[in-house]
């Protein structure tokens, strides 16, 4: 089997500060419909006793799963890995609505487009990406904590942010066998990592 690119986004909690910019720049650019998200932020906390609290914001999105339970359910091939990026996709003329892959998704990180009567989710903005830009995620974060790229390639932004870590910082959403590509940073100064489910 040849080997695929593992591109996918790394979030930085250290400088996320729950603004939800990542939210509504994917809306906005995908079109996402009112009550469903592709990108969504959750608060994590806060937690402890005054003075000592923490809390921090979890941006969830597809993982892109290396062993994408998604993609095994499907009983149309309308979930699939892309051949030439690796992203985890929806072919939505293929999408007969049986709603599996959102019940196999172990972070809920699918959506249901009411008026396609199909599956969504988040695509990594390829319609961007193919043509060389960030995305919209990733452009609109004012932060700067959010960083796109291929995890095999030593030089893309993603990589050179996890490099730039720790292993004990670097933290991804629970795995139940999935294998979860995009990875978050959260160092113990700043709180505790809560596994973000």
């Amino acid at each position: 089997m040849p080997s695929m690119t593992r591109n996918a986004i790394v979030i930085d909690l250290n400088r996320c500060i729950g603004c939800y910019s990542c939210e509504v720049a994917c809306k906005q650019e995908n079109n996402v419909a009112l009550g469903e998200y592709w990108s969504k932020v959750l608060a994590v906390g806060p937690t402890g006793t005054h003075p000592h609290v923490e809390e921090y914001w979890l941006p969830t999105m597809c993982q892109q799963c290396e062993d994408a339970p998604c993609v095994h359910v499907c009983p149309t091939g309308a979930s699939y890995r892309d051949p030439d990026t690796g992203v985890v996709l929806v072919n939505k003329e293929l999408c007969i609505g049986c709603k599996y892959c959102m019940m196999a998704c172990p972070y809920g990180v699918r959506s249901w487009n009411a008026a396609e009567k199909c599956v969504e989710k988040c695509t990594l903005c390829g319609q961007l990406t193919s043509q060389g830009e960030l995305p919209a995620c990733v452009k609109a974060c004012c932060g700067e904590a959010r960083f796109y790229g291929d995890l095999d390639d030593p030089e893309s932004d993603a990589s050179k942010l996890l490099a730039s870590y720790d292993e004990a910082d670097i933290h991804h959403l629970t795995d139940v066998g999935n294998r979860p590509v995009s990875a978050y940073v959260l160092s113990p100064r700043f709180a505790e990592w809560k596994s973000g489910d």
